[in-house]
């Protein structure tokens, strides 16, 4: 068997062949080509973009001529990896505004806003990270101190999940919000008569048509600073989940400059102008950009209580959460994008929001398919809704991260019971036998690593809980990284493309310090990348 092996080698030598001239050569690697087989390989060469073989040192430093070789020193290469969930177009809008995420109090946040406001002293002071639950007093703030430290300047400030916000009396004003408003989706906040500023969901909306627009450059300037940071951390594709069509063409006319290299699969917004948009157009695809579907939101989120459950929150006995949009919208646009041949990913937090979206997709798919319709975040589900995943060939979404970030209550919000069907990640890996994965960034941090340790270890950063959160719907080291990879590759139609480093796929991989796979569970979250690749350009040095 040794002797078959070598001899196309001894052949090459023998004969004196010229060695075939290719791009770039990276030898001395443990290259996991999360192939079906999850081989490995130590080499591997790139011509035209593509990956042209994998294989031993000895056999591809024999056999190609390269423009530029890396010898990576015995370190771990994967494929780029893919974030199946994200806003990559609103995380490089929130480096232009204060970042409030970590915070521990309503005053932290009053301070860090002062700050940002110094060096910020024009226009709607913005704002975006603050979460109630990581403090003492675990309630929505109130707008009274912000209204006298701010009176004549409009502030809007953004939960973690974008799901709930608090808004000043100026903002309010200028928006016409009064107390006694009601809609669809979405709850104004007010106690004793008065307005409190929160904004869940919907109402968002009152106030936020009122921000001024970002200019041309400016959303331009987002694109480009989202990407510098996404590659540092070794993402190459990314998931853009709600976009309105100007977005997408900005982002196209970025790739074709050459300044926007990273590859986005977008899901435009749930909206008519974009519905037209992308019905007249058709699917778009080229290398780097892919529109094929549409993002919708069922409800809202389980931080602020605006998932909607079927039964009422634990520790808000007289409230359940509600559905953003009536069923019968989730139905008409099932039924045209079912028609039209697109994608439906609808934002499925609760189990009642879950469960609607499960059955209004049934409707249309009636049996297992290949249309790949995902549930985004599928956060709560009802046990005995599990199994329509499967039945009906539905993708979930998910992102491991919240399970992590949200552990610390999500018990007292859901119940001993009810949280048993939550953040199961396995039991949903079992009804397709593949799940993509993802961050939700900003929602959380933009770190794939803190994905892959989110999704094996369900600990947080110092170790707790000791044993792991709800170990049982812990996904293995491999699951992981198909999940952030090839199955995320695949529940965007890409997998013949990208996802995994098989001839003939896009060059892009990333050098890592750490091996995922191997090393000891208190390493992961120190990984390091050291070089980003897309196409077998570097993007990305450490």
């Amino acid at each position: 068997m040794r002797i078959i092996k070598a001899l196309p080698l001894l052949l090459l030598t023998a004969c004196g062949a010229s060695k075939e001239k290719i791009d770039l050569l990276v030898h001395h690697a443990t290259i996991y080509t999360v192939d079906s087989s999850f081989s490995t390989a130590e080499a591997l060469a790139v011509k035209d973009g593509k990956i042209l073989e994998t294989g031993s040192n000895e056999w591809l430093l024999q056999k190609y001529e390269a423009v530029e070789t890396l010898d990576a020193k015995g370190q771990f290469i994967y494929p780029g990896f893919i974030d199946a969930h994200a806003h990559f177009f609103g995380y490089g809008q929130s480096l232009q505004t204060a970042d409030l995420n970590g915070t521990t109090s309503w005053q932290a946040i009053l301070d860090t806003l002062q700050s940002f406001a110094k060096s910020h002293p024009d226009g709607w002071l913005l704002g975006r990270g603050w979460d109630q639950n990581d403090w003492e007093n675990k309630e929505f703030p109130s707008n009274e101190t912000l209204n006298n430290i701010f009176p004549d300047r409009p502030v809007l400030l953004s939960r973690v999940d974008g799901h709930a916000a608090i808004a000043n009396a100026k903002a309010l004003e200028l928006a016409g919000v009064k107390p006694g408003v009601t809609l669809t989706g979405g709850t104004v906040e007010v106690r004793n008569g008065k307005l409190t500023g929160i904004l869940v969901d919907n109402a968002i909306d009152l106030v936020n048509e009122k921000v001024p627009a970002t200019s041309e450059q400016q959303a331009k300037q987002s694109l480009l600073d989202a990407q510098e940071r996404c590659f540092a951390v070794g993402l190459t594709t990314i998931d853009d989940c709600g976009l309105p069509y100007s977005a997408v063409e900005l982002i196209d006319q970025l790739n074709k400059s050459g300044e926007l290299k990273m590859r986005l699969y977008v899901m435009l917004s749930d909206g008519k102008k974009n519905f037209e948009y992308l019905f007249s157009k058709g699917r778009i695809k080229t290398d780097r950009l892919h529109v094929n579907g549409f993002k919708v939101y069922a409800d809202g989120a389980l931080g602020s209580h605006g998932a909607c459950l079927l039964h009422p929150y634990s520790d808000k006995p007289r409230w359940s959460g509600f559905l953003l949009s009536d069923p019968a919208h989730f139905d008409s646009v099932a039924n045209i994008l079912y028609e039209k041949n697109f994608q439906m990913c609808t934002h499925a937090i609760g189990d009642s929001g879950n469960r609607t979206i499960l059955n209004t997709y049934a409707k249309y798919l009636k049996e297992q398919n290949d249309r790949r319709w995902r549930i985004e975040h599928a956060q709560v589900v009802n046990k005995v809704d599990f199994d329509l995943f499967g039945k009906y060939s539905i993708i979930p979404s998910v992102q491991p991260t919240h399970a992590t970030s949200d552990m610390y209550w999500a018990e007292q919000r859901l119940g001993a019971e009810r949280v048993r069907g939550a953040y199961a990640f396995n039991d949903l890996l079992k009804q397709n036998g593949w799940i993509p994965l993802g961050t939700d960034f900003p929602v959380e941090d933009i770190s794939p690593f803190k994905t892959f340790y989110a999704a094996v270890a369900r600990k947080d950063a110092k170790g707790w809980p000791a044993a792991g959160f709800q170990m049982e719907n812990a996904l293995s080291r491999e699951a992981a990284i198909r999940g952030m990879t090839i199955w995320a590759a695949k529940s965007n139609f890409e997998e013949q493309e990208k996802g995994s480093l098989e001839k003939g796929k896009f060059a892009d991989f990333i050098l890592l310090d750490k091996d995922l796979m191997k090393a000891a569970e208190g390493e992961l979250l120190q990984t390091q990348v050291q070089r980003t690749y897309i196409n077998g350009e570097k993007v990305f040095q450490r």
